[in-house]
Parts: C-alpha cells; structure tokens; sequence
C-alpha cells in the first residue's frame, strides 16, 4: 500500500495574525476610539515584521473599525452619533432581510439551536454581568445570519455585528446594568417558528428601533 504523504496544514500569514489581534484588541476596547495604532510599536509587540501589521491595518481601514488621517497616522475609528446612526441603518436594511429569509427555510435542528441561545441570552439579562449578555446576545444574531447560509451576506452581517458589539462594550462600560434596557428576541423566536417572513422582519425591525430609542436617549 502507497502512503500518501501527510500534507501539513496551511499556517495562517502573518497579516491574518496581525488583523485577527488588532480586531480583538478594538473590539474588547483594549484600543479604545480614538487611539493611536503605531506600526512599528505594534510589530514589536507582536514579534513580527512591520509590513503585516501595515496589510492588517489597511484591512482595518477598509473594515471601518480604523482610520487612517493624512501626516497623523492610523487611529481606532471614533464611534459618534453619526456612526451610530449609520450602523443601526444598516443593521435594519441587512438584518431585517436576513429575519424575512430564515423564517422561510429554518431548520428544526437550527430553530433549537436559536433557542438556547436566546435562554443563554435572557437568561444573562436578569444578571449585572452587562458583557455576558453582550456576548451571548452577539452570539444570538451572528447565528442567525448563519441560517441564511449565504456567504457573502454573512460576512457583511459578521463585520457589522463586530461594530455592533464594539459599541454596546462602550454604551455599557459607564452604565449600570438595567434588564429593562438588554432587548429580548422571544418575539423574534415565536415568528421564526411560526415560519411567518412578514412577522420575524417586523419583530427584528421593532427589536431593533426599541435598541436606537435607548441609544437616542442616552446621546
């Protein structure tokens, strides 16, 4: 018998490094707005040359969540009523559609999984631990993209979701925890099994226009 030669498996660049850590880093707030992100001090943090954390930064630029400034530099994007405004947009224009699609081909085995993870969620708004909400919350709506099973909407879906999480870190990091202002998805749920298109987008558009009246409030 031929062994066939073990193939090993590919590594990922040093670029996809660099991106992957910077994201983390200013999705969690590690890098906070406003922040300068200087090439050279970040490759020597990262032990790595100087030109993947360049590609990872522009990546970032073209993601949003940094800014390049003529003769300043690279800053972590700010994050104003404006951008606000702009990221709840998008959200109804992608989400809404994305709620009208799984209410139509969901699964049973996707509608259970959906389930636990909306009791994960409410189950966290009843807590002061405004981050695990945060993350289980998060984890609510990126499954629900993965519904759809359509590429390319998710990864326009994934990148907002980040810049949606960002945020909601930075909305609650001076704020007390209130279960009254943590939105549930139980509408949301009902509709999707009902397998009703008209009902699932109207509960996601009102889910999240109750989030912006929140939001509106505050600025």
């Amino acid at each position: 018998m031929i062994e066939k030669p073990v193939v090993p498996a590919s590594q990922p660049r040093a670029s996809e490094l660099a991106y992957d850590e910077l994201l983390e880093r200013i999705i969690t707030l590690r890098l906070p707005p406003g922040a300068l992100v200087n090439e050279q001090a970040m490759a020597n943090e990262l032990g790595m040359g100087r030109m993947p954390v360049r590609e990872a930064i522009a990546r970032l630029a073209t993601d949003r969540f940094i800014t390049v400034l003529p003769r300043r530099g690279a800053v972590v994007s700010p994050v104003g009523l404006d951008e606000v405004l702009n990221m709840f947009e998008a959200r109804e224009a992608i989400e809404c559609g994305v709620a009208y699609i799984v209410a139509k081909r969901a699964s049973d085995e996707d509608l259970g999984t959906l389930r636990e993870l909306v009791k994960a969620a409410d189950g966290a708004r009843e807590g002061a631990d405004h981050e695990a909400f945060l993350r289980d919350d998060h984890a609510v709506h990126a499954f629900l993209v993965h519904m759809v099973r359509n590429s390319l909407l998710q990864d326009a879906a994934d990148r907002l979701l980040l810049h949606n999480l960002r945020f909601w870190r930075m909305y609650w990091e001076s704020r007390s925890p209130q279960p009254s202002a943590m939105m549930s998805h139980s509408a949301l749920v009902s509709a999707l099994e009902a397998h009703d298109p008209e009902l699932a987008a109207k509960a996601m558009r009102e889910h999240l226009e109750a989030s912006l009246l929140l939001v509106k409030s505050s600025f």
